[in-house]
């Protein structure tokens, strides 16, 4: 019963994705959606971000994702922040600038860095006891003098099925570009530099 089930979504989605409505233009949204590229940090290009609004994106069914590095890195027109996930599924996203940094669930203010904070909430965060994959445990902030429009980025705490992040950048809030990677998972934010 279950493979015949799963054998219709399948052919349905198969036939679903051959329908064209003629209309060529890509619809536009402040929701990002999930793109899944394979590749390395330096190979997965991007095009240089162009609004700073609030940008979401769902996680897969059933994700259980934990955040196992983070780094930093420096590209013609932004700078990248790659956050390394280990579990099962795909990340979900909720991006957005704000004007303080205060840690979900203590209510605390967490000091960051920059000229304008980025918030980084992963969805579809599991705790490492239940993803089975070590957390990240390197430095906090997170910092890389090679990508001079970040600050750093600082501490990475699950709450309620979310990890939390903050982004300190050098600038008053620039254009930014969120997106989901995989083999390996990975979330990664371009912001624009000068």
């Amino acid at each position: 019963m279950r493979i015949a089930l799963v054998s219709t979504l399948a052919v349905a989605a198969a036939l679903l994705a051959g329908c064209d409505d003629g209309d060529n233009t890509p619809p536009r949204s402040n929701v990002s959606s999930v793109t899944s590229t394979t590749g390395t940090f330096a190979d997965a290009p991007a095009p240089t971000p162009t609004d700073a609004e609030p940008k979401r994106g769902a996680p897969s069914s059933g994700a259980g994702v934990t955040v196992t590095g983070i780094r930093i890195g420096r590209h013609p027109g932004f700078d990248r922040v790659v956050y390394d996930l280990g579990g099962t599924g795909s990340p979900g996203w909720i991006v957005q600038y704000t004007d303080r940094a205060i840690q979900d669930g203590s209510g605390n203010p967490v000091d960051v860095a920059g000229q304008s904070i980025l918030e980084v909430q992963i969805t579809g965060s599991a705790y490492p006891f239940d993803s089975g994959v070590t957390p990240y445990e390197g430095p906090d902030p997170v910092t890389d003098p090679s990508a001079p429009g970040i600050a750093g980025v600082y501490r990475t705490t699950i709450f309620e099925g979310i990890t939390q992040s903050f982004i300190g950048v050098n600038a008053g809030r620039p254009a930014f570009a969120v997106s989901a990677l995989s083999g390996p998972t990975r979330l990664v934010i371009d912001i624009a530099t000068p």
